[in-house]
Formats: C-alpha cells, sequence, structure tokens
C-alpha cells in the first residue's frame, strides 16, 4: 500500500477567529499587562478545576516555581517525584534549595508508582510532587492516602493534563496544582502557567510572590519576583479554555483510533481509578499519544523516530534522558537514585500526533507508516 506523503507535525496549536478577536480587543483596550483578562481567566480556570483559588503565571515552570516557595519549601527539605518528566519538575525543586528525590514509575501509566513512593519518604520529606504525564492522572487515592499519613504536600505536576480527572476530581484539586499554558499544550496562551489551589494561605503568598512580594503597590512584603501573565496572554487563553472539551474529545477519538490500528508498537492504555482501560468516560486527555518500542535501545528508538519523520509523520521523544542523568543534575549531585524502570522506558517511548487538527487520512498515514517500522 502506498499512500501520498503528507506532514504531520507532532503538535499544531488551533487559534481562531474567536482567539484572534480577542487579542485585538486587549490591544485596543490599551491593557496590556495584568490586567482584567487575566483576573477573568483566574477565574474560569478555578471554575473548570473545581478549586477556590486559581493564580495566573507567566509560565508553567514559574508556576511550580511559585508553589514550591507558597509552601514554604527551601534548604534541608526533600520533594518526592517522577525521574521521567520534563525538567522543569525537578528543576522547580532545586530553584527552592530544597533536594529533588526520585521515585521510579509504573510500566503501564508512566507515572510515579505510588507503591515505591512510602519507602523513600523521610524526615526531611515535606512534599510529593507527582506528575501527572502525557495527560493521564497519577494514582491519587493511594497518594493522597501517603501524604496525610505522614503530613506531606501535594504539588501536583499538571502541564500536560488540563481536564483529566482521578475518580471525579480534576487533576489540579487534589492539593496545589501548577498548569502550564505553553503554545503546544492543550489549552494554551502562546506562554502562561496556572496554580490552583482550595488553601487561602498558598493562594495569598502566590500571588504576592509572583508580582515582587507585593500585596499593596511598592510595599513588598516578601522577597518575590517578576512571574506575572498579560492580558494578551490571557485573552487567548479565556477562548481556549472555553474550547476545552471540544478539544479533550477530539484528542480521546483519535487516541482510540491509533490503540485500534497501531500493531508494531506497544500502545497506550488509559486507566481509570477502577483500573479498566479506554472506554467513553476515559479521564485521560492525551497530551501526547506515547508509544513504546519494547526491547529497544535508545538507538533503535530514535532510528525508528528518524524514519517516521523522513515520511512526513512528526515524532518526539518525551523524553529521551531521565532526570537522574541529566548533566547539570548530576554536577549538582542530585542524580541519585534507584529508578531503572524510568532509565529503560525512556530508550523505548515516542509520541506520535494525536492533536485535533488531525483528520482520517492522517490517522490512517501515520498508522501504515508505524506498522512498517
Amino acid at each position: 500500500m502506498t499512500l501520498p506523503k503528507r506532514m504531520i507535525p507532532i503538535s499544531k496549536p488551533i487559534l481562531g477567529e474567536e482567539e484572534k478577536k480577542a487579542v485585538l480587543e486587549t490591544m485596543e483596550s490599551g491593557m496590556i499587562v495584568q490586567g482584567p483578562r487575566v483576573a477573568k481567566l483566574e477565574e474560569n480556570f478555578a471554575k473548570v478545576i473545581g478549586t477556590k483559588h486559581a493564580i495566573a503565571t507567566s509560565s508553567g515552570t514559574t508556576a511550580l516555581h511559585i508553589a514550591m516557595l507558597a509552601h514554604g519549601l527551601g534548604p534541608g527539605d526533600e520533594v518526592i517525584t517522577s525521574p521521567f518528566t520534563f525538567i522543569a519538575s525537578v528543576n522547580s525543586i532545586i530553584y527552592t534549595g530544597a533536594t529533588p528525590v526520585y521515585c521510579d514509575i509504573d510500566p503501564n501509566t508512566f507515572n510515579i508508582d505510588p507503591a515505591k513512593l512510602e519507602a523513600l519518604i523521610t524526615p526531611k520529606t515535606k512534599a510529593i510532587l507527582p506528575v501527572h504525564l502525557y495527560g493521564l492522572a497519577c494514582d491519587m487515592t493511594a497518594i493522597e492516602a501517603i501524604a496525610k499519613k505522614h503530613g506531606l504536600a501535594i504539588i501536583e505536576d499538571c502541564a500536560q493534563s488540563i481536564g483529566a480527572r482521578w475518580g471525579q476530581t480534576m487533576t489540579g484539586a487534589f492539593g496545589t496544582g501548577c498548569f502550564s499554558l505553553y503554545a503546544t499544550k492543550n489549552v494554551m496562551s502562546g506562554e502562561g502557567g496556572m496554580i490552583t489551589t482550595n488553601d487561602d494561605k498558598v493562594a495569598d503568598l502566590a500571588k504576592a510572590i509572583r508580582g515582587h512580594g507585593m500585596r499593596r503597590r511598592y510595599y513588598h512584603d516578601l522577597l518575590g519576583y517578576n512571574f506575572r501573565m498579560t492580558d494578551l496572554h490571557a485573552a487567548i487563553g479565556i477562548v481556549q479554555l472555553g474550547r476545552l472539551d471540544e478539544f479533550t474529545n477530539k484528542r480521546r477519538a483519535n487516541a482510540a483510533w491509533l490503540n485500534a490500528h497501531l500493531t508494531r508498537v506497544k500502545t497506550p492504555k488509559c486507566f481509570t481509578s477502577c483500573g479498566n482501560d479506554c472506554a467513553a468516560s476515559c479521564s485521560h486527555v492525551w497530551h501526547q499519544y506515547t508509544v513504546r518500542l519494547e526491547g529497544a535501545s535508545a538507538d533503535e528508538r530514535d532510528r525508528a523516530v528518524a524514519r517516521l519523520n523522513e515520511v512526513g509523520v512528526g515524532c518526539g521523544v518525551f523524553y529521551p534522558v531521565p532526570a537522574t542523568k541529566q548533566q547539570h543534575i548530576i554536577d549538582l549531585g542530585l542524580h541519585h537514585g534507584n529508578v531503572p524502570l524510568a532509565e529503560t522506558i525512556s530508550n523505548e517511548v515516542f509520541s506520535l500526533p494525536v492533536h485535533p487538527s488531525l483528520n482520517g487520512e492522517d490517522l490512517e498515514y501515520i498508522a501504515h507508516h508505524v506498522n512498517a517500522l
């Protein structure tokens, strides 16, 4: 079977007339920096996630950094997280002077394995940072129980999981949630982030930290940063947030089609709180559709990715190097951890397009070339 060559990007931001109109109206209003549109996005975001507060920031990374500081983390403290994640998850811990502790992952979900978590807790442990990777919620029932037992804070990395649920609760509502609104995310503002919380104290500190420590203009109560979102970014985010269900449903449909038609690779599974695989009510939001070449070396995986990219199937590797093997982490002496599954899976995984812009011909083209590897 020969199919006409296509060029299918791994991700594709969707910007329509409504987003363009919102930006133009913001420019014409003269209110460009943090203003009423940021406040409106925060209000809408809190309603979607189901939290009392939402605090907009300049990026997902600054959201994580602020959340760490708002929880009082600093030198001498430990935070348990996944080594199989974008580096911002780990860097945000290091920014505060705290120490990351790495918990290995579940080979089916790629998320932190709660069964391995409790053994890592020490008197220095102050928080757990679960990463809801690729759009699939971590096992928050188990993580909440462990956190409650040991008096630990939960700071969720929700950068890829807006709209995902564990049971009936949205990610970002179990503790302090940190979202990314970067251009490739399921809902985006171009660049930006969001913190969600039900904790009044955390919310108050987060708002102050993002604006140079100010609660009143030019009165600086604590050391803060310029981590604010602009109204231009918020204008896009408001429109995009309103399209969350539309985007998510299309991603789910695309992922279900790929799961049914890919044979050459191990396809991802969607596990809900009851342990079922994919269903119409699946809570996975498919930020990435990540497959495995089981038993492959990193070089073999990279060659497969290169072949797919050559024929126009845009692929990415998220992530080829676990945090424990990143050079700056090694240089800082913060690389120690027993995470064999994370190391193995980082050699085997790659991600295929799943974004809402795909059509039926795109999906057939992807499946044809993946199955021909």
